[in-house]
């Protein structure tokens, strides 16, 4: 039972992007593959960053092809352009989706003989260690959300399974994180929600997952200690103080795109959640989310300029926190109670058995505060669906045996059919 914490390199402050271009002019770099998506491409992020890397003359190619929600074939067709770019180094500007897809691309081209699901998570792809060497790659959160610039896991769409999954290694971390607050404000309401419930639910399914000392067996060489390795005392911190900045700021950064105190210390939680996250994992919000994702009909959230059905992730995961929590909180109830104080609940005549429920109802009031689609019924889903949720669950094992409770397909059954709706 050894704990490992990795993380990357963070820089933080308003307008500290105009360094990004003397990094790469330290880091040597010839040619840099810029990613981002279409949207931000027009936006002031992306600008920033291509006037400094004009400013030093540094010689790029840009991607902005990326797709909001990855799938494997949006990954395949950026690791193309990365092998065909011979880039060394790397620089991504946007969400989780440019970030995961960068890290990605990264990876394969540096690894070109290998097939596409030799990284991939077990068990649907071989998740084969990475022992090769990559390039240097600057990330640059647009959002606060995935905390992304500080983590080994990149998430994508398997079509053809229609689940979500992805790669998780310490060998894809960006080797920098750029935090800039100034890049949130041009980000609207709807995804300050959805990506602000990303850092929530990263904080409260990584504080209450199982503790890293219970996970068995020890792997038989440090390269095979997953990235996710249950909660422990260094995450934990990391957590709980991602919890509190989202209790005091969420609400306002949603309100008022001008607030940028408010949306500031969000981006920062992005990053704490991301380091708390990102060493001990996530569970079952995660877990059951990557399906909800994967087998969406029609729903286009508000907000999103995308031409293609998504639920975006931070709302995905959100959905069912109530009733994960309820579900999980008979283990370790203390600490679901202290979370739920630290989301405002009054705990001081509170039963320690009730933990689950008062976590659930501070939640629900949460979400109905800041007009969150009521339930999985809202964005098209129906009891008929729960087989094919479940179904997609199951192959999440890398973040569901991180729950404190382990689940039966009986009790996912229960959970998807408690969050049809909410309210």
């Amino acid at each position: 039972f050894f704990l490992q914490m990795a993380i990357s390199n963070i820089r933080y402050g308003e307008g500290v992007t105009k360094e990004i271009g003397m990094d790469l002019q330290n880091l040597g770099a010839r040619r840099v593959c810029l990613m981002t998506d279409k949207n931000l491409s027009k936006l002031p992020p992306v600008n920033a960053v291509l006037n400094s890397l004009a400013k030093h003359g540094i010689n790029f190619q840009m991607y902005d092809n990326v797709r909001v929600e990855p799938t494997d074939q949006s990954f395949l067709d950026a690791i193309q352009f990365a092998k065909k770019g011979e880039f060394d180094a790397y620089v991504a500007v946007g969400g989780g989706s440019v970030i995961d897809t960068c890290k990605a691309a990264n990876l394969y081209a540096a690894s070109p003989s290998s097939e596409f699901l030799d990284y991939v998570n077990a068990p649907i792809g071989k998740g084969k260690p990475v022992t090769v060497p990559l390039k240097p790659l600057i990330a640059v959160p647009t959002t606060s959300g995935t905390g992304s610039e500080t983590t080994g896991v990149a998430i994508f769409d398997f079509k053809e399974l229609k689940v979500k999954t992805g790669i998780a290694s310490r060998a894809i971390k960006p080797t920098l994180g750029i935090i800039d607050p100034l890049h949130t404000l041009s980000m609207p309401e709807r995804i300050v929600a959805n990506s602000g419930f990303d850092v929530l639910c990263h904080a409260l399914e990584s504080y209450t997952a199982l503790p890293y000392n219970q996970r068995s067996p020890c792997p038989p060489n440090p390269i095979a200690r997953p990235a996710y390795q249950g909660s422990n005392p260094v995450s934990d911190v990391w957590a709980l103080h991602a919890l509190r900045i989202v209790a005091k700021y969420l609400k306002r950064a949603i309100r008022n795109p001008e607030d940028l105190e408010a949306r500031a210390n969000m981006h920062l939680a992005s990053a704490f959640a991301g380091i708390g996250f990102g060493n001990a994992g996530v569970h079952l919000c995660h877990g059951m989310s990557y399906p909800i994702s994967g087998l969406v009909k029609t729903y286009k959230p508000k907000d999103y300029n995308v031409d293609h059905s998504l639920v975006p992730h931070g709302l995905s995961v959100v959905l069912t926190s109530p009733a994960v929590f309820a579900f999980t909180a008979q283990i370790h109830p203390e600490r679901h109670l202290e979370a739920a104080e630290i989301l405002g609940a009054d705990i001081r005549t509170a039963r320690i058995k009730d933990a689950g429920l008062i976590l659930a109802d501070t939640l629900r009031k949460f979400l109905f505060d800041l007009n969150v689609d009521d339930g999985l019924a809202a964005i098209g889903y129906s009891k008929a669906d729960i087989p094919a949720l479940v179904k997609g669950t199951l192959p999440q094992e890398r973040v569901t045996k991180l729950s404190p409770r382990p689940q039966t397909e009986e009790d996912l059954s229960a959970l998807f059919e408690a969050s049809m709706k909410l309210y």
